[in-house]
């Protein structure tokens, strides 16, 4: 064997190495995350049922503070005083246990909003000081498809596939939501995009660095192909997040890292 084959063979051994490291450590990164992403809702006494289920956020800073999309909180609704904004946490004994919510912050251009929660404690997901380059390795932890089955958190993994500005596709807007024709009409701004399926009830979870196990994004939208109950039938399998610098940024103007 020449030293140009023996080269290339151990070159390639490295490179395996590698891949099963980034492989084998999923599953602790999701079961020390699980516990950190939360279900995001309303509870009304007058509700049936009475937990009325969102969106997706997780644990941040000091454990008592939940990020989560702007377009999850649950709409006012004048004259009911009886609806307030809640959430659920998956304890140690497996058990989800809902906690009464106040929001103390919003970004709106960015879709993002920032929840206090009762005590105790929630173990809370560290964000990236730095933002997370195309081609890096990432996990969605959420609940896509809500209470349809059972509120069980789920994980989709794939890799950023770019950074870019928001902007209606070639085709013009029909694949993207209201919500997002207005977040243009905003003015544009960098969103990531992800090579990885994600479904309504993801909005608002965290985007994972595998091999970190940072946030680097919230999970935000996701491409639609035709209707929106495309959306599950014919996923496209490409989804936006925004960057984790705009959550920071949120929580240094509200006074939480």
């Amino acid at each position: 064997m020449n030293a140009d084959r023996r080269r290339l063979l151990a070159a390639m051994a490295v490179l395996a190495c590698g891949c099963v490291g980034a492989h084998a450590q999923l599953p602790e990164l999701v079961a020390k995350a699980k516990r950190s992403v939360v279900l995001v809702g309303s509870y009304g006494l007058l509700d049936s049922p009475r937990f009325g289920f969102r969106g997706t956020g997780f644990v941040v800073g000091d454990g008592l503070h939940v990020l989560t999309n702007a377009h999850v909180l649950p709409p006012e609704i004048p004259g009911r005083i009886d609806r307030s904004i809640a959430i659920q946490v998956w304890t140690p004994e497996s058990q989800w246990v809902m906690r009464s919510a106040r929001l103390v912050g919003t970004d709106v251009r960015h879709d993002l909003a920032l929840l206090q929660i009762e005590a105790p404690a929630v173990p809370a997901l560290r964000l990236a000081r730095e933002e997370a380059r195309e081609g890096t390795a990432i996990a969605l932890i959420g609940f896509p498809l809500g209470g349809a089955l059972g509120y069980s958190h789920v994980t989709h993994r794939g890799i950023v596939s770019a950074r870019t500005a928001i902007a209606p596709p070639a085709t013009g807007a029909p694949g993207l939501s209201e919500r997002a024709v207005n977040q243009l009409r905003q003015g544009a701004f960098e969103v990531m995009q992800l090579d990885a399926t994600a479904y309504p009830g993801n909005s608002g979870g965290p985007v994972l660095d595998v091999e970190t196990g940072e946030v680097v994004g919230v999970v935000n939208m996701v491409l639609v192909k035709g209707t929106r109950e495309a959306a599950l039938s014919a996923p496209s399998g490409i989804s936006y997040a925004i960057p984790v610098r705009n959550a920071s940024n949120m929580l240094g103007s509200v006074g939480t890292r």
